[in-house]
Parts: structure tokens; C-alpha cells; sequence
């Protein structure tokens, strides 16, 4: 089990950006085809821009055409990504959170074309990226 992360409002303006605070802290969304790991297919691992925490692989991304990364599949079998139900702006949908930090990362869809059938629909300013190889950790830092 993943040990949790706890700071405070002031302590997360701190270290995030104002975009990134509002995604991840506030459940904001960003506009779709605008964000940086939209159209990125390098080799590495997709990160969380709150605490690091590596939550999805390249090799799990795909292009779903929706203007936000897509994933059919998370690392940790379910340890890293908590599912939410989530009732907003009229809907039934599951949110998806960083289990470590409780940033909001977007949502899950039962629509991807991969044999999983999921889509993990991702803000890009939930995430950070460490390429293969890299022991970098640089990807989380304020933008």
C-alpha cells in the first residue's frame, strides 16, 4: 500500500503552477488538444505533477483522438489510480485521482479501443514524464 501525501493549500500553490493547482487540486479541466502530453509518444513513464508518483507507462498510451492523453490501462493494478464516482455537471462518470496525493488526473471512460476497452482521459497538467532510462525527477517540477 502507497504511503499518502498531505500538505496544504499554501503548501501546493507553492509547488505547483496556477494551471496545475487548479486541475489538480481544484478538479479543473484543461481545454482539449492544448496540453503538452496530448501528441507525446516517447518511451518512458507518465508521472503524476503532484508527488511523482509513476502512473502510466508509454506502451499503455494511444491516440483517442479526444484532445486529452489516453491510457487503456494504469500502473499498479489499481494501487496508484482510484476510481471515484463522480455526479458533476449532471452526470454519472469516474473520476480518476492519484491514490498517493488525491490530485485530480481526469476521468475513465468504457469507450477505448484496445482490448481493455477503457480510456484513461488525462489532463496533461496532471502529468509529468520521465523518459526510459532516466532517473530524472525534474518532471514533476513547476512549470
Amino acid at each position: 500500500m502507497m504511503n499518502k501525501e498531505f500538505k496544504s493549500d499554501e503548501e501546493w500553490k507553492k509547488t505547483l503552477s496556477a494551471e496545475q493547482y487548479e486541475v489538480l487540486r481544484n478538479k479543473g479541466t484543461e481545454r482539449p488538444f492544448t496540453g503538452e502530453y496530448n501528441d507525446h509518444y516517447e518511451k518512458g513513464y507518465y508521472t503524476c505533477a503532484g508527488c511523482g508518483t509513476e502512473l502510466f507507462s508509454s506502451e499503455q498510451k494511444f491516440n483517442s483522438h479526444c484532445g486529452w492523453p489516453s491510457f487503456d490501462g494504469e500502473l499498479g493494478g489499481g494501487d496508484k489510480v482510484k476510481k471515484v464516482k463522480d455526479f458533476s455537471h449532471g452526470m454519472i462518470r469516474t473520476e480518476i485521482v492519484c491514490a498517493k496525493c488525491g490530485g485530480h488526473l481526469g476521468h475513465l471512460f468504457d469507450d477505448g479501443p484496445t482490448e481493455t476497452g477503457q480510456r484513461y482521459c488525462v489532463n496533461s497538467l496532471s502529468l509529468g514524464f520521465k523518459p526510459s532510462g532516466s532517473s530524472d525527477s525534474s518532471s514533476t517540477e513547476k512549470k
